[in-house]
């Protein structure tokens, strides 16, 4: 059993690695000049995207997150 608790223990590790460097990687919401004149015009690209590498970017950050919570409560479950 404690063998399985350092492999949770290191995938949690790698998992909160991720998540932070996914978050970073995220613009904002209002990046740019474009941002602040032009509001939240819809564009192709805005229409899109899902399909963008932000989004791509947006469904990781759900899933890492979601695996986050899911192994902290593993983790301490078990310890």
């Amino acid at each position: 059993m404690p063998v399985f608790i350092g492999v949770l223990k290191v995938a949690y590790a790698l998992v909160c690695i991720a998540l932070v460097a996914i978050v970073l990687l995220q613009q904002g919401r209002t990046a740019g000049l474009s941002g602040a004149i032009g509001g939240a015009a819809e564009t192709y690209w805005g229409k899109n995207k899902a399909r963008s590498m932000e989004g791509g970017l947006h469904k990781s950050t759900i899933g890492l997150a979601a695996a986050f919570i899911l192994l902290a409560l593993v983790i301490s479950i078990l310890s």
